[in-house]
């Protein structure tokens, strides 16, 4: 199963990238997922789901350590091809 990761990290900042999200992004780039997309008003990924499932586990854990006080996220199971 493939499944498709879109998240945000708040409190929001325009000047410069909060900690939360320089971590947010550091997870993702590092799992084992294709199809990443990182920017500053949301952020995507797509993947197999026990890859996926790990990267949210560890995406929720350390944002929230790194101070993040809401996480935004939706998945969705993608067909191949999509």
């Amino acid at each position: 199963m493939r499944l498709r990761l879109e998240f945000t990290t708040e409190p929001f900042d325009l000047d410069e990238a909060p900690g939360h999200a320089v971590v947010a992004r550091e997870v993702i780039e590092a799992a084992e997922l294709d199809a990443v997309d990182v920017g500053p008003f949301g952020n995507t990924a797509e993947g197999g789901a026990d890859a996926m499932l790990t990267t949210v586990d560890a995406l929720l854990r350390r944002t929230l350590e790194a101070g993040a006080t809401r996480i935004s996220l939706q998945i969705n199971v993608i067909g191949e091809g999509e």
